[in-house]
């Protein structure tokens, strides 16, 4: 600073291309410098210059209010502000580049130089949905803050509630809300065909035989809103229909007779279920009493009442051989005792085979017949 500059009060004061300055004079704002050289008054210290870098271009200053009430023009010609409604969402872009998402009831004051900007405010009270657009660029600029997403894969229905109220259903894809004072909820629901098991099912039979059993059953959502809707859970929902159902028709019949008529049975109980289901959207396809369990010792008592029908057959069909085995032996006597030929033929094989079987074989007095019929037999 020079003698003259000194002595007439002024200062001089650079602002480079990235910055712009406030100046105050006797801590009264008196304008916004632009780049370049500016000599300005500053008797006795009175000049305060305060300096913002462009890089960062949201304006934040204690000397906003001052500026916008005393100066506005200045500050409309620097500056761009953007508010935002009770319900609005504003998306800010700069130089085609998103910069940030103001929440409702908001306001950011930016550098015009900055820029440029673009600024889309939206309306949030008629519907929260974020375009898919706008949606994948929030999030590829991580500028999620204020939005949910909520993806439906295919085979799936997604139910959007709003502050607890059902709004609608949502298809299959990727689903973005602004979060901005109301609460969303997606409920997911799955319409592919699911299998469902009870097992260890307790049950009382009608003659007091306490088994368990198992159940499986298959079903698929045919009406996602009723089936949230009308029940907390509808697979809880199946669960305790095919308990009941199941409970009820065998504990009617006796052991034998579930034993003997399980696919009765089925059916039985399958129809009470499906009509249940039905009101509330889901449909219920094949049911199934997969086991049924004996205690302990009723098992054991049936193992023995099996184990004696099978002896009791078994000795049936030794009886019915052993009388064919007599009845044929009593054929053969009979045949005999007209033929002596054939009798002594039978003496013959007899001998033969015995023969076959020792070194010597003696016979007193017993062929004398047998020899005279072979040379009558010779003779004939």
């Amino acid at each position: 600073m020079t003698v003259l500059e000194k002595v007439l009060g002024r200062e001089r004061v650079l602002v480079r291309e990235n910055e712009r300055a406030l100046t105050l004079y006797k801590g009264e704002i008196k304008a916004v410098l632009t780049p370049g050289e500016h000599w300005l008054a500053n008797r006795r210290g009175s000049l305060e210059v305060s300096r913002h870098d462009l890089k960062n271009p949201e304006f934040v200053s204690a000397y906003e209010k001052a500026l916008f009430d005393k100066l506005p023009d200045v500050a409309a010609r620097h500056f761009t502000v953007v508010r935002t409604g009770r319900t609005d969402v504003a998306v800010i872009e700069r130089d085609g580049n998103l910069h940030a998402v103001l929440a409702p009831d908001r306001k950011l004051v930016l550098w015009t130089d900055a820029g440029p900007w673009k600024v889309t405010v939206i309306d949030t009270s008629a519907d929260l949905a974020i375009d898919p657009a706008v949606m994948r660029r929030l999030g590829q600029a991580r500028k999620a803050e204020l939005m949910s997403v909520h993806p439906v894969v295919d085979g799936q229905a997604g139910l959007l509630f709003v502050d607890g109220v059902l709004v609608r259903t949502l298809a299959a894809g990727v689903h973005g809300f602004w979060n901005v004072g109301r609460m969303v909820q997606v409920k997911v629901v799955d319409l592919k065909r699911q299998s469902l098991d009870v097992a260890g099912q307790e049950v009382l039979t009608k003659d007091r035989v306490t088994i368990r059993v198992n159940i499986a059953a298959e079903y698929r959502v045919v009406d996602p809103v009723k089936a949230v809707s009308a029940v907390k859970d509808f697979s809880e929902a199946l669960y305790r229909a095919l308990q009941y159902a199941f409970r009820k028709t065998l504990g009617a019949l006796t052991l034998d007779q579930i034993l003997e008529k399980k696919v009765t049975v089925d059916e039985e109980a399958a129809a009470k279920v499906r009509a249940d289901m039905a009101e509330i959207g889901v449909e219920v396809s094949d049911i199934a009493l997969k086991d049924v369990i004996l205690p302990g010792e009723m098992r054991e008592i049936l193992n023995q009442v099996v184990s004696a029908e099978k002896q009791a057959e078994a000795n049936i069909i030794r009886r019915r051989e052993e009388t064919n085995a007599t009845r044929s032996l009593l054929n053969t006597a009979r045949v005999m005792a007209e033929n002596p030929v054939m009798l002594r033929l039978k003496e013959l094989e007899a001998l033969e085979t015995i023969a076959g079987k020792v070194e010597r074989l003696t016979v007193h007095n017993g062929t004398g017949g047998l020899l005279n019929d072979l040379v009558k037999l010779r003779d004939n």
